[in-house]
């Protein structure tokens, strides 16, 4: 058993193996010595890399998953249909990692539930904490039909499907206020924040970047997918999802243009200082690189050109969300703030987590399939295209026969 578990071990695999059980060991240290023995966290610094990266970031690359399924089941571009499964286990993913890094950051994690019986309507965080349970509740009902179909609850399947419509408008509208409200967070220190990302309008600034990372995640997860499976690219439906990309960028470049000149902030842009360059970093390589790249027709319709640019976007995106969490609070607290190897490790852990369940989920679930495509073997039967085309070769050729 031994000798064919080595035989069958990869150098991704073994990366994989070292990354969970660094994580596993240091969740241990979190959880047995508290956040000081596994932290570099400080009252300067009260969120980390749990907040910054596991949160924001894992929230804002889940948003893939509420923009496709507008497209599809609100908009009815049903062309969509192939790649909406796979974005949908990746956003159910992402949403179960978010609460698992919360739970890391949290001083009390088993105190969780008390935002379910204790209300507190005025704060932006009671906001965010209900709109990712009942989001995540939403995307478990939206990942569900894959899971039945799989056992051949083909009634169960009916069901779900006839009140598929309002749980998707439900869950776009939950997508829409938890993605602005994590900016909402951080309107409330004006004075801690840089101003290049402090502005009135962050929670819009959120929601939008949102949309660009959730089409650049549809995008990378089916080139990831593509490999992983040996499957086809779905090119023309990629190309159309970088499209909605490129018009979100643009959106997105216009309105922190005109904010910064608003604020009379553009002076900031040329002050030699660390903000400066990291705003300017994240700047092009998120938003005017892959803006320029996706704006060119060959390079839409290149596998590496739309990869790349992808790849860009997601990057641009986490820098973003690292500036606003750490690099915009360094000058208010007047020391830095490195991660520590647990935190690290646990970080890397999670997301090693996610790209295994991804495998293994969709490996023994049909994922890869449309849910029209599922069949129930009880349901009348109904001539489908194949049987028409070959009733009309049929006819054809008895037409030709009498001729």
């Amino acid at each position: 058993m031994i000798t064919r578990f080595l035989k069958q071990l990869t150098v991704w695999k073994s990366i994989g193996i070292i990354l969970l059980t660094a994580g596993a060991a240091s969740t241990v240290l979190r959880f047995t010595q508290g956040l000081g023995a596994s932290t570099n966290l400080s009252d300067e610094f009260p969120w980390g890399i749990w907040i910054g990266f596991d949160v924001l970031c894992g929230v804002g690359l889940a948003a893939g998953g509420f923009t496709l399924a507008a497209l599809v089941y609100v908009f009815n571009l049903k062309r969509f249909e192939p790649i909406i499964r796979p974005t949908i286990l990746t956003a159910f993913l992402g949403y179960i990692l978010v609460t698992v890094g919360l739970m890391f950051d949290l001083g009390r994690p088993w105190a969780i539930w008390h935002a379910i019986i204790m209300w507190n309507p005025h704060s932006v965080m009671f906001e965010v904490a209900w709109c990712v349970m009942l989001y995540s509740t939403v995307l478990t009902l939206e990942f569900a039909p894959v899971v039945l179909e799989k056992f051949k609850m083909y009634k169960t399947m009916k069901i779900l499907h006839s009140m598929s419509i309002p749980i998707i408008i439900v869950g776009v509208l939950l997508s829409t206020l938890h993605q602005s409200s994590l900016g909402t967070m951080y309107l409330i220190m004006p004075e801690k924040l840089y101003p290049l990302w402090y502005t009135p309008y962050l929670p819009v600034f959120f929601y939008v970047s949102a949309i660009s990372v959730g089409c650049a995640m549809v995008i990378l997860e089916s080139f990831l997918s593509s490999r992983a499976f040996k499957r086809g690219l779905e090119m023309p439906l990629l190309m159309d999802v970088a499209r909605l990309c490129v018009l979100m960028l643009c959106v997105l470049a216009v309105m922190r243009s005109l904010d910064l000149v608003d604020r009379q902030a553009v002076r900031l842009l040329f002050v030699p200082r660390m903000e400066t360059y990291m705003f300017w970093l994240e700047v092009v390589v998120g938003i005017l690189a892959p803006l320029v790249l996706l704006s060119r027709k060959k390079v839409r319709q290149n596998e590496s050109g739309l990869f790349l640019s992808a790849v860009l976007v997601i990057i641009g995106f986490v820098m973003n969300r690292m500036n606003i969490t750490i690099t915009g609070m360094e000058g208010w607290a007047g020391k830095s703030y490195i991660p520590s190897l647990p935190e690290f490790s646990v970080t890397l852990g999670i997301v090693t987590l996610g790209f295994v369940s991804f495998y293994y989920i969709a490996k023994y679930f049909p994922v890869f399939t449309s849910e029209h495509d599922a069949k129930d073997p009880a349901a009348p039967q109904h001539p489908d295209h194949a049987s028409l085309d070959g009733a009309h070769t049929t006819v054809r050729a008895t037409v030709h026969d009498f001729r």
